[in-house]
């Protein structure tokens, strides 16, 4: 059931045998860093939990062709309304949440990206992780644990997920998408998420044009640096994700020499400038300028 799933093959075990014993938590906590497979771990197990066979996954029951076309009534996800996951959201889950079930003997919610729950979502959420109803399993899937009151976790069964080797995330790219990433930067930048692996094998080409400025800004001169920016400029709408990129390259630049560790600085107050509406190309020259400066 797991198998399109890449990685964390101990959680994966560790939920096949929770459904098998019949010993199903009333709560979970998944955390892990974003795009490594929790949510869809999370579906693969509700839709296990569901499952109307005796001890087993069959795929064929009435709970599982519903749950595969979206329209199992026992199954529900969560989702951020906006910026966060808002008290309404929850209470409307709590009423809902007492409804018995209609095809199988449980009931599944995740609610994802959990960590973006406000305060008063989850004491809200409390009431309903203090006195369950028997037949329900609630999901929380999160990046950032420290985000949740400590009276929230004590009643979650947390699974930490591992991040994805590189080596897994490099076969993953060339059976896939028939992409090989030649750049251990790169690679590095991936941060063990498939998730971000798919999103930046899209852009490699822009992503190894940054690589090339960083890495010769020592063999440059400013007029250079202007003609090699349009790259850059181009980027506008991914802006804080390139941002973070150059931090990535320039950790690397780091073992060879301090100096790139000191233009780090230099991004975050381009971060800053943008959160203050600067403008963009201006920005990214200003950065671009200071690095040069910083390293010859």
């Amino acid at each position: 059931m797991f198998d399109n799933i890449l990685g964390n093959e101990k959680v994966k075990e560790l939920l096949v045998q929770a459904n098998q014993s019949k010993k199903i938590s009333h709560s979970y906590m998944f955390i892990g860093t974003e795009g490594i497979g929790k949510k869809m771990i999370a579906k693969e197990f509700a839709k296990m939990i569901l499952c109307t066979a005796e001890n087993q996954y069959c795929g064929k029951c009435k709970s599982c062709i519903e749950f595969n076309t979206n329209n199992n009534p026992d199954f529900k996800i969560i989702e951020p309304d906006g910026n966060s996951i808002k008290i309404e959201q929850i209470r409307d889950f709590q009423a809902k949440v007492l409804e018995k079930p209609i095809i199988s003997g449980r009931k599944v919610y995740i609610i994802n990206d959990s960590d973006k729950m406000t305060k008063e979502a989850q004491n809200c959420l409390l009431k309903t992780l203090e006195e369950p109803p028997e037949f329900i399993t609630i999901i929380l899937i999160a990046s950032n644990e420290s985000s949740f009151l400590t009276t929230i976790k004590s009643r979650c069964m947390i699974i930490h997920f591992d991040k994805i080797s590189s080596s897994k995330i490099e076969k993953f790219l060339e059976d896939n998408y028939q992409t090989k990433i030649d750049s251990p930067t790169m690679i590095q930048a991936f941060q063990g998420s498939i998730g971000k692996a798919i999103q930046l094998k899209e852009k490699k080409e822009q992503y190894e044009k940054i690589e090339e400025i960083l890495y010769n800004l020592e063999k440059m001169d400013k007029v250079d640096i202007l003609n090699k920016a349009e790259e850059l400029y181009k980027a506008k709408d991914e802006k804080n994700e390139i941002l973070e990129y150059i931090n990535v390259v320039l950790l690397e630049l780091a073992k060879r020499s301090s100096k790139y560790a000191d233009c780090i600085p230099i991004v975050e107050e381009t971060k800053r400038r943008f959160q203050y509406n600067a403008n963009y190309d201006m920005s990214i020259d200003n950065m671009l300028f200071h690095f040069w400066e910083q390293v010859n």
